[in-house]
């Protein structure tokens, strides 16, 4: 039971994924249709993220009343109806109604099942959940380079990733048996006996802030490349939207790669030995993105920052039990979830707004700026960390 109830997670985890790089790749195409200023974007990726964040921070106590299963069938199902609404969305206004749906849908069953694999399943999984998260976030832009420069444009891109989450939504509707079955008792215990902690509280305990400002970092390496990335190859290199959109999901490929080998790596490394071997290919990945050169030296970059950056926020979660005590281990998570999405909202926004003043040639100058924050970050916290466990 406990595998067959892993694959239903990993299945909503696609779905998670499927609507975080449609926007970002589609909106080349949406802004010229809508003839809209290129920052414009970042207004409907605030309203997300804003969603999100408000969703992540009320989680704990939304997941203690409904359980695990039905927070995730149901935020599935919002995000569902969010997608079908782009699709038919006739101007800016309907996109940023569409979104606040949308964040509050993806902000809940983000929290929800990382707390339950970290709880309940091994690092292995945790890298794996977020490798299918990766498959989600890859097959948006493939389904848009497909259909984009076709009679359905970027609509028709909006359709069909509704009908997948559709089909990915009843099937969490027709799991809700298996999730008692799967764990029994420890199911229960573990949603229902945990310390429900005030948000003042949780940022009070040693390290938190620390580690929110990783995923912070991280986030908005990742989310500025999948929102921006196809944006600057358009308006930077000038490459055809078609061409851009499949460069980003080559990029989503190595993030879903790099997730892949972290589970792999996580039956003989400890998370901290994997994050700093990310750490270590990211960096080597934004060297070469400032790089003067070609297409293929894009492609290369951009696939290396996803292979480096990817595995950084699954095991950054998977290691909030081991920091923190599993007791409390949710309601941390859900602070870490909304800084996660305050990063996701405020440096694509960010990016943007830049972009719109200088020229995408900010870009990846603006991608190193997080991860020279990320570094120290990281070596100071391991040893705050050793400290509270003495």
């Amino acid at each position: 039971m406990a595998t067959a109830l892993l694959i239903i997670i990993y299945i909503a985890f696609i779905g998670l994924g499927i609507p975080d790089s449609l926007f970002g790749t589609a909106w080349p195409a949406i802004y010229s249709e809508l003839e809209l200023p290129i920052a414009f974007g970042s207004f409907v990726t605030i309203i997300i993220s804003c969603g999100t964040v408000l969703s992540s921070v009320i989680s704990s106590k939304i997941i203690s009343r409904l359980g695990t299963n039905k927070v995730s069938a149901y935020s599935t199902l919002l995000t569902a109806l969010a997608l079908l609404g782009f699709s038919f969305a006739p101007n800016l206004w309907v996109m940023c109604f569409w979104a606040i749906i949308l964040g509050v849908g993806a902000g809940a069953i983000d929290v929800a099942l990382n707390n339950y694999v970290a709880i309940h399943y091994s690092a292995t999984h945790m890298s794996f959940l977020h490798c299918f998260y990766g498959v989600g976030v890859s097959v948006s832009p493939y389904i848009l380079s497909l259909v984009i420069a076709g009679n359905f444009g970027w609509r028709g891109g909006y359709r069909i990733a509704f009908a997948i989450q559709l089909i990915i939504t009843l099937l969490l509707f027709l799991s809700l048996p298996l999730w008692r079955k799967a764990h029994g008792g420890e199911n229960e215990s573990a949603e229902n006996t945990h310390k429900d902690l005030s948000f003042g509280s949780v940022l009070k305990i040693p390290g938190v802030k620390m580690m929110c400002s990783l995923f912070i970092a991280s986030c908005a390496i990742e989310c500025t490349c999948g929102g921006w990335g196809s944006t600057f190859l358009v308006e930077y290199k000038h490459l055809p939207a078609e061409k851009a959109a499949q460069i980003i999901m080559i990029y989503y490929i190595g993030m879903t790669l790099g997730r892949f080998l972290s589970g792999v790596l996580a039956a003989k490394l400890h998370s901290w030995k994997i994050i700093k071997l990310g750490q270590i290919v990211l960096g080597l990945a934004l060297l070469l993105l400032i790089l003067p050169g070609g297409v293929y030296l894009c492609a290369l970059g951009m696939f290396l920052i996803g292979l480096g950056n990817g595995p950084l926020f699954p095991n950054f979660n998977y290691l909030t039990p081991e920091n923190f005590g599993s007791d409390i281990s949710q309601s941390v998570i859900g602070i870490q979830m909304a800084s996660a999405y305050i990063g996701i909202m405020v440096a694509p926004a960010l990016c943007g707004l830049l972009g719109q003043v200088f020229g995408m040639v900010i870009f990846p100058f603006y991608l190193i700026l997080f991860y020279a924050i990320m570094i120290p970050v990281t070596v100071h916290i391991k040893t705050v960390l050793k400290r509270n466990a003495k």
